[in-house]
């Protein structure tokens, strides 16, 4: 409801117009406007206002006693909406259902009638549509994934020692079929969060042209004005390997990457509160219970559409980029002196380069399976089977 008394001051004891008053107020120009014309026509009530007049006296006098000039029941007690609106977007996993029933419950103690929960959330649309400027991003198929970390984590007990370890689960979506994948991780180092995405991007079953990820240090090291960050080398590497364009969001800028977001809220909205009471003795029975969740989510149909997530992924997958023969490995990184004998010594075993190289040092890079020795130039000197 606008604070009819502060408009009618503004307006005639201080001269503003109703674009002045509605930017001072942070509310619509047409609602200012449309009050201020209808006190103008009013008959029984002008400035300056009778001592001790209500805003619901000011409605009733310029409105009637029952509804206003868009039709709205002034006997039902109005939400603040703009509070409804900092709570959605400050507090975590706050949701408009809640929100209603501390609204309902507070009319009910003060014996006012209030709005259905459909009337709730309708009203609360127009006001967003009159007070909040918003930025739509379409999505388009096969363009891009999103990836983040969900905030709730889980316990896991180990079965040996009984010590408790912290999972954080790892989100990634397809922003146009919304289709979901999420998997637990003890660590969320260089080596885990490459497999976690070669993981995403094999259940989608191919690549985006564009990955959109949050800042975290696995994937962004610096990112100071969106247009040019530096990228973590291993992330740049494995996109450089998939052919596709890391993209990060700017920093605390969640809408740029909505959909990752949202799907974060309905896993942890849903099925993440059966989980969290459930006990946990290995990340592989955690990832089977998430994997059994997400299969029934990803299947089941939308509320506002007439397919399931997988339906629409069915037709997405075909616009993707196919995976690499080989996923991308991830690669340790050292520098070592080539020895008198020949040899470098790298994680505690010793690997043989040609004489040219002697006294010379020179860049290892290691895979899980390999070892691979550059000159300081970058030229491929040898490589080897990992010790």
């Amino acid at each position: 409801m606008l604070d009819y008394k502060d408009i009618i001051i503004k307006h005639y004891a201080l001269g503003m117009s109703g674009r002045e008053i509605a930017r001072t107020l942070s509310v619509s120009k047409t609602g200012v406007n449309s009050f201020l014309n209808a006190f103008k026509e009013c008959k029984t009530l002008s400035y300056p206002l009778p001592e001790g007049i209500t805003n619901y006296g000011i409605a009733s006098a310029v409105y009637g006693s029952h509804t206003t000039v868009s039709g709205r029941d002034l006997t039902y007690e109005m939400p603040d909406y703009e509070a409804v609106a900092k709570d959605m977007s400050s507090r975590k996993n706050m949701t408009l259902v809640v929100l209603w029933n501390r609204y309902a419950k507070k009319c009910r103690d003060c014996g006012l009638k209030f709005y259905s929960y459909r009337q709730f959330c309708e009203n609360y649309t127009k006001w967003c549509e009159e007070n909040k400027e918003t930025l739509h991003f379409n999505a388009v198929i096969g363009q891009k994934m999103e990836v983040d970390f969900a905030g709730k984590t889980f316990r896991m007990v180990d079965p040996l020692t009984g010590e408790t370890m912290e999972i954080v689960v790892f989100v990634a979506v397809l922003p146009y079929s919304q289709y979901i994948y999420a998997e637990g991780m003890v660590s969320t180092k260089e080596p885990q969060w490459i497999a976690v995405n070669n993981n995403a991007l094999a259940y989608f079953g191919g690549v985006p042209a564009l990955v959109v990820c949050d800042n975290c240090k696995q994937a962004v090291i610096a990112n100071r004005d969106w247009i040019a960050p530096e990228l973590n080398k291993d992330y740049a590497e494995w996109a450089e390997h998939n052919h596709t364009v890391i993209l990060p969001a700017k920093v605390r800028k969640p809408k740029y990457k909505s959909s990752v977001e949202n799907a974060v809220g309905i896993l942890e909205k849903g099925f993440f509160h059966d989980m969290e009471e459930m006990d946990y003795f290995s990340l592989e029975q955690f990832n089977r219970d998430l994997w059994k969740h997400l299969d029934k989510l990803n299947n089941a149909p939308f509320t506002k559409k007439p397919h399931s997530r997988r339906y629409y992924w069915d037709e997405e997958r075909k616009e993707l980029m196919p995976l690499p023969p080989v996923p991308y490995e991830y690669m340790e990184r050292r520098t070592a002196k080539v020895s008198s004998d020949y040899h470098v010594r790298f994680d505690n075993a010793y690997y043989s380069v040609d004489r040219a190289y002697l006294h010379k040092e020179v860049l290892i890079r290691a895979s899980a399976t390999m070892v691979k020795i550059f000159s300081k130039e970058g030229a491929l000197i040898c490589e080897w089977p990992r010790a």
